[in-house]
């Protein structure tokens, strides 16, 4: 499998909220207009913003939410539609409600005009600071208004040749209900359109004849408030009764390359939207888009992702192709089958190490998922914070940023593959705004809203940490060291080894709250060792199994170990009578990555 990898480097991801990162406004009023609460721009990533990203120890960035999608706010007289409040979620739309797929959100331009020329010199800003640049794509569904303005020549719209008088045809777009017309869900908790602000669309109808198929699979012409019923489900060709009306790949075809694949379907005739997803990807990757995040992946079948992406593959090699895949059943089909570089590992490692930074669970529940994944470690992408998940620092998660710095260094150094960090994670932002819609530990991405803690570092689009307290400062300075040293590492590329289990069972005064492994190279022997407590200091003599030192090939003697995040702790590894032991003292939340002098 072809791996996107710089001089087989560990990569690192840096996920923005593109409308939130320039924005400097701090009123921060709930369902507050744009006007009011303020929008960031393309122009805000300036190249000493891009720098200072880069700088981090940032290998690729994620701009979430460019493909124009939904929101509430008159673009008319540029020709844009407006979009009715009765199926938008948030004032400032939900991105994963595209509604033009070869255009980008004009509230993220300066001049609507030439939103597109705005995002493509953004691209190249973006590569002048050597970052490559990764945008969502969202197969599964589409808005319900979805109306491109800008299609290719000879590019229609999803749904333009629709036979609307059935239920399913491969080769319409969506799935409907015939002679049955749409109906706005009944909302619930007193959740109201722009919370309650009269609006002449916000009247309870939306007009949609005959209705859809709801993003979430819901067939009801009247979805639930918890359905996805600002979007339509996409048909790829599945029956509703489940029947795939397209050729299924081959035995065996889990071990082929991405141009056997491409080959495989250059002579197979496919359904409409495969077609029009694979062209929305190439009309990105040639404006130099270097990846995507596909947004719930597994609701589309493999067969498409095979199709598509080794269609990617064979206009850009090293594309970088991250999906959002939960069933870690189908992990191995959408990497192998459906040629994904990299997928989400949040239902094993990201879901453990939360629980472990609540105090809920145990360091030994980590081993096994390494061990349960060794296969194809080196695609499942590590978080711990994202658009869709909790705030480390909000209450609902660990109440305390600093929670995240034993988890964070495991995260990025437990495995080959690619680390991910969401922006604002790195000053402990808390996400703890009322913006609107939903409730607060996550920032808003369907409001106007400020990040406060960015917006001081951001302080008046200096990008300085001017304004940073002193907390903000230092959390910011531990993500740096961390992530620059996986970048340059060559052990964080080579083997990997628990150490753990054997000091629970060996090691006096060794618990739980601990974490240990190494990791290596010809060139580079590291200790890995992080203490998850907040509370306590602990003293220990670390064992290292007897099949390590051999691997290592350390014979009897002594050997320095220098940390490697602060160079402020060394220790040396005593080797004696087959045993290897070192002396650590490790303060509450702190780590070492010890490194073999």
């Amino acid at each position: 499998m072809e791996i996107s990898t710089i001089d087989n480097k560990k990569l690192v991801v840096y996920q923005v909220f593109t409308r939130l990162f320039g924005n400097t406004n701090t009123t921060n009023k709930p369902w507050g207009t744009l006007e009011e609460n303020g929008v960031g721009k393309f122009n805000d990533f300036t190249d000493k913003a891009l720098s200072e990203i880069k700088d981090l120890g940032v290998t690729h960035i994620w701009y979430t939410g460019v493909p124009h999608h939904n929101v509430i706010r008159d673009y008319t007289k540029y020709g844009i539609s407006n979009d009715d409040p009765d199926v938008v979620k948030g004032r400032a739309g939900s991105p994963y409600a595209v509604k033009d797929y070869y255009n980008v959100n004009p509230d993220l331009a300066v001049n609507v005009e030439n939103r597109l020329q705005e995002f493509e010199a953004l691209i190249e800003r973006s590569h002048k600071a050597d970052l490559k640049v990764i945008i969502d794509i969202v197969p599964n569904h589409v808005a319900r208004n979805y109306q491109s303005l800008t299609n290719p020549k000879g590019t229609k719209d999803f749904g333009a040749d629709d036979d609307k008088t059935v239920a399913y045809n491969v080769n319409n777009n969506f799935y409907y209900v015939p002679n049955t017309s749409f109906e706005v869900p009944e909302f619930l908790n007193g959740y109201k359109p722009l919370g309650g602000e009269s609006h002449p669309l916000s009247d309870g109808n939306f007009d949609e004849n005959p209705a859809k198929w709801t993003g979430n699979g819901s067939r009801s012409p009247k979805p639930s408030f918890y359905d996805w019923y600002e979007t339509v489900k996409v048909n790829y060709g599945i029956s509703p009764d489940g029947k795939k009306d397209f050729d299924e790949l081959p035995a065996g075809f889990e071990n082929e390359d991405y141009k056997k694949h491409f080959n495989f379907w250059k002579d197979k005739t496919v359904p409409n939207s495969w077609i029009k997803f694979r062209d929305i990807a190439l009309y990105w990757i040639a404006k130099g888009v270097d990846g995507f995040r596909y947004d719930m992946a597994e609701m589309v079948p493999v067969e498409f992702w095979s199709y598509m992406n080794s269609a990617i593959k064979m206009e850009n090699s090293d594309a970088f192709l991250l999906a959002e895949v939960y069933n870690p059943k189908e992990y191995r089909n959408y990497i192998k089958l459906g040629k994904m570089d990299y997928l989400y590992d949040k239902v094993q490692l990201y879901d453990t190490i939360k629980n472990v930074m609540q105090g809920k669970g145990l360091t030994d529940h980590i081993p096994p998922i390494q061990e349960d994944l060794k296969d194809i470690e080196d695609h499942m992408l590590h978080f711990l914070e994202n658009h869709d998940e909790q705030r480390i620092a909000s209450p609902e998660f660990a109440g305390n940023a600093l929670k995240g710095k034993p988890a964070m260094v495991v995260s990025a150094t437990i495995s080959t593959a690619p680390t991910m960090v969401y922006f604002g994670q790195e000053f402990g932002e808390d996400g703890s705004e009322k913006a609107g819609f939903g409730s607060p530990s996550r920032t808003s991405i369907f409001d106007y809203v400020g990040v406060p803690s960015l917006q001081r570092w951001v302080n008046d689009k200096s990008f300085d940490g001017g304004q940073s307290t002193k907390e903000e400062a230092d959390l910011r300075d531990f993500y740096k060291r961390l992530l620059n040293f996986t970048i340059n590492s060559d052990a964080l590329m080579g083997k990997y080894a628990d150490i753990h289990q054997y000091n629970r069972e060996n090691t006096e005064w060794y618990n739980e709250k601990v974490l240990s492994f190494v990791r290596y190279s010809e060139n580079e022997k590291l200790i890995v060792i992080s203490n998850f407590n907040a509370e306590n200091t602990y003293g220990f003599e670390l064992a290292l199994p007897e099949n390590i030192t051999q691997k290592w090939n350390l014979k009897e003697g002594k050997y320095q170990f220098k940390d490697q995040l602060y160079n402020e702790f060394s220790s040396t590894l005593v080797v004696k009578d087959k045993k290897a032991k070192i002396r650590i003292d490790i303060k509450p939340l702190q780590s070492f990555i010890l490194q073999l002098q």
